[in-house]
Order: C-alpha cells, then sequence, then structure tokens
C-alpha cells in the first residue's frame, strides 16, 4: 500500500519533467525570437515581410507558452492496460517527439471529464493533481473499478469530489478563473458538442454556462483550427465589466485570439453610452424595426414633385420626373445598398441629360466627347443639387438621427408603431447614442452600403497579391522547416502580406464592421432584442454559434422569455438546446429561497439541484428606514473581513443603479473602495447595480432593499439575479415588507 506522501513524491518528479520542457521551449521560442529581432529591418521588401512573419509567429507562440504557467498539468488517467496519460492545459511532446502531456481539449483526453464506474472507457483510475505553483500540493483519486489489479495502489480521497468543492470554496479574486481541471460530465458534453448550427445552452445560476461557453471557444479552436483561425470567433457579453472579469480565461486555455465585445461596442468607432427609458430600448428593439429602416431608406430615393429646368452652357436641359422615376426603378433592379445603387442612378440620369444636350447639337460628337460632356454635366452645382435630392448619399448616422429627430420622417415609415411609441422615441438631433441604437445603426449600414468602386480594384489587387504571397509562404516553409503544426502557409501568406507589423485576425476584425466570422459565443444572451440578433447573425453566416443564458434572468424588456419565441423567427430549425442542471455556485438555502422568489413571481425557472450547502448561507436583515445603509454598510465591512485571505475573497453590494454613486462614496471614505475604477472589481467591496452584476459571481453579497429591485426596471428578474451571485453568503438588509417568496426564507 502506497501512502499519500510517496505517491506526491513520485507525481512532483512527473510533473517537473512537464515544467522542465515548458521551460525549454519558453526558451527556444525567445531565443528564435530574439534572432529574428537581431536581424533588423535590412534587406528586400520581400524579406523584411518574412522578418515580421517569423517575429510575430514566435511572439503569438511564446504568449501561448507563458500563459499555461499556473496549473500545467493537472490530471492524470491510468488504463487497464498499464498505459498513464497525464492531463494539461496544453500538449508537449519530448525531444523524440513523444507525448509527455495531453491537451485537455483532445480527443484523447475525454475520458478524464467522461469516464465513470457505469462506462469506463479503458479507464481504472483517475487522478486530479492539486498544485500550488509548480509543487503538487495534494492528490485526489477515483478509483472506477475497485476489482482491477492496481486499484489499491493509494490511501487517497476515492470521492472525486473534493477537486471540484475546493474549486467553489475559493475566494473570489475579480477575475474569473477557469474549469479546466474540474469540467463536470454534462458541460463537457456541451464544450465538445458539434460545431454545426446554434447551440443554445439554458441554465440557472450557479450552474457554469459562462465557463461552459469560454471552454467551448478553446475547445473549437483546438478541434477546427483549420476552419476557424482565417475567420476567427466573437465573443458578446453584456458589459465591459464582464468582460474584463472573464478576459484571463481563454489565455489561459492557450487561446488569445477571440474577439471580445459587447453590442454597444459592436460597431467600430462607435461609443454608444447614453443611457434611455427602457420603454424606449423595448420599442427600438422590435423585429419591426427592420422593415421600417427598409422603409427610411427607400424613402430617400423620391420622385421630385415638378419637374427641373436648367440652362447648362447654352443648352437648355430638363429634369424630368419620368426620367427620375425610370432611373431609380433601373437602380433598384440591381439589389445593391443605397449608396452602390446610387451610382447606378446617377449614371443613368446623366445619360439621359447628356442626350438631351447632344440633341441640340447642330454636329455629331465622338464617345470620347461625349464623356466629355458628361463630366461637364456631374460637375454642374444645379444638377448635383437636384439628384442628391432625389437620391441622397447617406450614413448611418445621419439616417438613424433624422428619424428619432423629424417626427414626421418615422411617422411616414413606421406604420406599425402608436402614436405613443412614436413620441417615445423622439430626441434632439446630436443626443449621444444608446446601446439601443446601435444594431439600428447596423441594420442602416447594411441597408446603405458604401460605394463599391474603389473596393473593388483593391480586391483585384489584393487577390493577385495574395497568390504571389501564397507561393512564396510554401517555399519558406519548405525551406525553413518551420511547419510543424505551428503555422501553415495561408497564416504565413497573410503575414507576409500585411507589408508591416502584422495583425491578427482578431485585431482586423474588430476593425471591421462588415467582417463575418465562423463562430459566434454570445453569453447572457436572454438580454439580446431582435434587433441585436440580426446585428449578430449578420456578423455569422454560418449559423454556428454557442448561445448561453438563462430566460429566467431577462430583465430587458426587449429580451428573450423564451428561446423559441425569439429565435425560431430567426434561425427557423437550425437550433438546438442544452440543459446545465446543477448549481455549482449558489449555497442551496440561498437558491431555495432564489427560486422561491422567482417562482411567485411566474418568472420561467429552470430545475436545479444545488451542489453545495453552507451553514448560515442566508441571513435577513430588517432595519428601521433611517439606519437600513448604516447597517448594510456595516455588514459589508464585517463581511469582507470574513471572507477576505490575502488578495482573495470579495464582497458585492448590490442597489439600484442611481444609489451606486452614493454607496461607493461611503465605501471610499471607509478605504475599502477606490475611485479610479468603479466597475473594475478589484476591490475588496465593489458596489454594483442589478444589471452590472449580472454574468459575475462574489464571495458574499449584500442586497439592500430587494423591494426597490423587485419594483425596478427589471423587476423579479433583477432580483433574481442578484440573489443568485454569492459562492458563500447572501445577505439581505430591508425596511420595507420583503418581495413575494421571500417571506419565508429568514433566518436567526
Amino acid at each position: 500500500m502506497t501512502d499519500q506522501s510517496d505517491e506526491i513524491r513520485m507525481e512532483q518528479q512527473a510533473v517537473d519533467v512537464r515544467y522542465a520542457r515548458l521551460d525549454e521551449l519558453r526558451a527556444a521560442t525567445r531565443a528564435r525570437l530574439a534572432a529574428v529581432r537581431r536581424s533588423g529591418p535590412s534587406g528586400s521588401p520581400q524579406n523584411r515581410s518574412e522578418r515580421d512573419a517569423f517575429a510575430t509567429l514566435y511572439e503569438d507562440r511564446s504568449a501561448l507558452l507563458e500563459a499555461v504557467e499556473d496549473r500545467l498539468c493537472f490530471g492524470r488517467l491510468d488504463f487497464d492496460d498499464q498505459v498513464t496519460r497525464y492531463i494539461g492545459r496544453i500538449g508537449l511532446t519530448d525531444e523524440q517527439h513523444t507525448s509527455i502531456l495531453t491537451d485537455w481539449r483532445a480527443p484523447a483526453a475525454q475520458a478524464f471529464y467522461r469516464a465513470t464506474a457505469a462506462h469506463r472507457d479503458g479507464v481504472f483510475r483517475r487522478r486530479h493533481l492539486v498544485t500550488s505553483g509548480r509543487t503538487v500540493t495534494g492528490l485526489e483519486d477515483e478509483i472506477l473499478d475497485l476489482s482491477l489489479p492496481g486499484s489499491h495502489v493509494s490511501e487517497l480521497n476515492l470521492s472525486g469530489e473534493g477537486a471540484l468543492l475546493a474549486a467553489l470554496a475559493a475566494g473570489r479574486t475579480g477575475r474569473m478563473g477557469d474549469i479546466v481541471a474540474t469540467i463536470q460530465a454534462e458541460q463537457d458534453t456541451i464544450i465538445r458538442s458539434d460545431l454545426q448550427g446554434a447551440l443554445v445552452v439554458q441554465g440557472g445560476p450557479g450552474t457554469g454556462k459562462t465557463a461552459v461557453a469560454l471552454h467551448r471557444a478553446a475547445y473549437l479552436l483546438y478541434a477546427h483550427r483549420r476552419l476557424l483561425e482565417r475567420s476567427g470567433v466573437l465573443l458578446i457579453g453584456p458589459s465591459q465589466s464582464f468582460l474584463r472579469y472573464i478576459d484571463q480565461v481563454l489565455p489561459s486555455l492557450g487561446e488569445t485570439g477571440v474577439v471580445s465585445t459587447t453590442i454597444a461596442d459592436l460597431i467600430p468607432g462607435l461609443s454608444a453610452r447614453a443611457t434611455e427609458p427602457p420603454r424606449t430600448a423595448e420599442i427600438k428593439g422590435r423585429a419591426v424595426f427592420a422593415q421600417i429602416i427598409r422603409r427610411a431608406v427607400s424613402a430617400r430615393q423620391r420622385v421630385p414633385a415638378q419637374d427641373t429646368r436648367l440652362r447648362v452652357d447654352g443648352h437648355d436641359i430638363v429634369i424630368r420626373r419620368r426620367d427620375i422615376r425610370d432611373a431609380i426603378s433601373k437602380a433598384r433592379r440591381n439589389h445593391k445598398p443605397h449608396n452602390q445603387a446610387r451610382v447606378t442612378f446617377v449614371r443613368e440620369m446623366l445619360s439621359r441629360l447628356a442626350q438631351q444636350y447632344v440633341d441640340q447639337m447642330s454636329f455629331s460628337i465622338e464617345k470620347d466627347e461625349r464623356a466629355e460632356v458628361i463630366e461637364e454635366l456631374r460637375t454642374t452645382r444645379e444638377i448635383r443639387i437636384a439628384l442628391n435630392l432625389a437620391w441622397m448619399p447617406l450614413t448611418p448616422e445621419k439616417l438613424i438621427e433624422d428619424l428619432f429627430a423629424k417626427p414626421h420622417r418615422l411617422a411616414q415609415v413606421a406604420h406599425e408603431l402608436s402614436d405613443a411609441d412614436l413620441a417615445a422615441l423622439q430626441r434632439p438631433a446630436g443626443s449621444p447614442w444608446t446601446e439601443s441604437d446601435v444594431p439600428l445603426l447596423d441594420e442602416a449600414a447594411e441597408l446603405l452600403g458604401e460605394d463599391d468602386q474603389a473596393a473593388k480594384a483593391q480586391a483585384r489587387r489584393d487577390a493577385e497579391q495574395r497568390a504571389e504571397s501564397l507561393d512564396y509562404a510554401r517555399q519558406v516553409l519548405e525551406n525553413s522547416g518551420s511547419g510543424g503544426g505551428l503555422v501553415n502557409a495561408d497564416v504565413l501568406a497573410d503575414r507576409f502580406a500585411s507589408g508591416g507589423a502584422y495583425l491578427t485576425t482578431a485585431e482586423r476584425a474588430e476593425k471591421d464592421r462588415t467582417w463575418t466570422y465562423a463562430h459566434l459565443v454570445v453569453d447572457e444572451a436572454q438580454e439580446l432584442s431582435a434587433m441585436a440578433w440580426r446585428a449578430l447573425i449578420r456578423r455569422c453566416p454560418s449559423r454556428s454559434m454557442t448561445i448561453v443564458g438563462d430566460v429566467a434572468q431577462t430583465s430587458s424588456p426587449a429580451g428573450a422569455r423564451s428561446w423559441a419565441a425569439m429565435l425560431t423567427p430567426l434561425l427557423r430549425d437550425a437550433w438546438r438546446m442544452s440543459e446545465l442542471t446543477v448549481n455549482y455556485r449558489t449555497p442551496e438555502a440561498i437558491a431555495t429561497a432564489a427560486r422561491s422568489m422567482a417562482l411567485a413571481a411566474r418568472l420561467p425557472v429552470s430545475p436545479l439541484t444545488s451542489a453545495r450547502e453552507i451553514p448560515g448561507a442566508l441571513q435577513i436583515h430588517p432595519a428601521e428606514p433611517g439606519q437600513l445603509r448604516a447597517l448594510t454598510l456595516d455588514l459589508a465591512l464585517r463581511t469582507v473581513a470574513e471572507v477576505r485571505t490575502g488578495s482573495a475573497g470579495q464582497v458585492a453590494v448590490v442597489v439600484p443603479a442611481e444609489e451606486t454613486h452614493e454607496v461607493r462614496a461611503a465605501l471610499l471614505d471607509q478605504g475599502v473602495a477606490r475611485g479610479d475604477d468603479p466597475t473594475g472589481l478589484q476591490d475588496a467591496v465593489v458596489v454594483l447595480s442589478p444589471a452590472q452584476i449580472k454574468g459575475l459571481e462574489f464571495d458574499a453579497v449584500i442586497l439592500e432593499e430587494p423591494a426597490d429591485i423587485f419594483a425596478g426596471p427589471g423587476g423579479a428578474s433583477d432580483l433574481y439575479v442578484a440573489m443568485t451571485r454569492p459562492t458563500k453568503f447572501l445577505h439581505v438588509t430591508h425596511s420595507r415588507p420583503l418581495p413575494p417568496g421571500m417571506e419565508g426564507s429568514a433566518q436567526p
């Protein structure tokens, strides 16, 4: 019988071998990068481009190797045939190219997450390695068949739950950690689900939806890299705070090429930070706005009330209404966007006006002379004005601004909206953009387009250059022996073709509104409006998506109350749904109280099983109205002292949005909050509104006056979200009666 200390020493040696190999690869990569940089900016343009491409290649590889330092190796599988396989963040081979560490995403690692006593997949023991830095501090074994030889070798924990529970109990730091070492079977099934189609992951609070979505993105990039790396993956989150919260997860899994953004930041160069009443946002989110904007574009293609007579260089020119009508019809028949179709309209009108001009001449003219006549007419101010009035070139910003600043324009095209709806949408010209404006601007941009003449010429030049670069890249790879799976000729050709500092797929994509992605990941997807979904689907023509959310947590008035009602009109039958059923985050008492409140409010809550029970997890604290805030602040200070260990352990105070500044200022005076980045999630105590806390988790939550949140814009959904954020404790302070379903939750 081997004791635990002997087993730990043995595993320490195994871990040391793998870290030593990681250090060797890091050193080799840094040396190659240094050699490339020493070569300097000399040689031919092709040589400089080659140098820049390899420099970027080694920089990317170095960043990947540095990002997997923590828990490089976290598991081991022992098979019936005496084969042992170590599982880690990335795959490693020794100098003889023999595998010494299996990437967690590889098919060979799947049994680490899915093997059970009933379906062992040839595994008789699964071992979790607990590490601190590079030191093995503990082991946990799951023996899947006690009857096999060798199953007696350990006196370690045989439950298989210690690693998971330890991760759940760890203090929060303001940054989400990965779950790569503790992925559960139902989560792994979703992570490794087929790439094709839209997968909706429905799950209640604490089921790990966000973690599953991020690990699925990492898995898909590993399993389908050739397909995905060219176009990339787009991740949509509910807020910038949320994106900062998760920003270390994908790099720790070896992936840095995912574009992360929010709906508010979807259009490059546009800032949408203004707020507006929920009713206004709901109206803008309706699917009918797609037709309203289409009509608004068509309304800018109009026949004037009367003919226009002009005198050009001694010739009488009439801009006839019938000619404009015919030219508009011809331009519309090509089904191009407004600004591109305008080229056809202008060309047709100038041709007709030129014919009038020529008909008045006493002699015939050559083709090149006719071109001169057309150019003269094109540059005549009066003609330019008349043609612009008939078919005005437009920007998305101008079109949408005019709809809301000029009531007659909106009333002309929005027949489906009531007078009250129209009044709610009105605002002065120059008003700042809101998040709900972004999908409308994106819809307008798609319908308006740009003049594509220059773009077509550039595309032809780019195609020719790429063909040359691809041929050269193949030669470079053949001559340098730099294949090895790190880069292929297509990627290298793209780097050569950049002609300067190489931009990654992610960097190029986030600068281009029209970029289409190979896969889309949407978190807190229940909050998206029908118009927001149109903007996202436009960016993923393949409809390959991972959509995670919980319709019981929908707080946006334009969001989804049913996945089928929201997605079927957009995706038809090209979507499927999987459910997560275990709440790993929220202690049972808190989860029960939140579910009771949600059911009383008739929210469509999913059935959940809580994985943990913590004594005293939920405490209700009544107070006199004048003492409520003082009680909230006192609890925040006392609770953070209880949960804080070193730099880990966080408390969130949840109050309505209009009160966050006041509470944050009070905590700032107490020295437990900072004023430089109020939503940066780095403080021991943070103050957030229900909307800001969505998708996040904390060791403890102080929830002040739930009746105010229940009566607020997000109603019971916001309260459900706020109640289910803690991993350990929920303190509820109140001076007013608790919302329905919470009355029986009080604990002494």
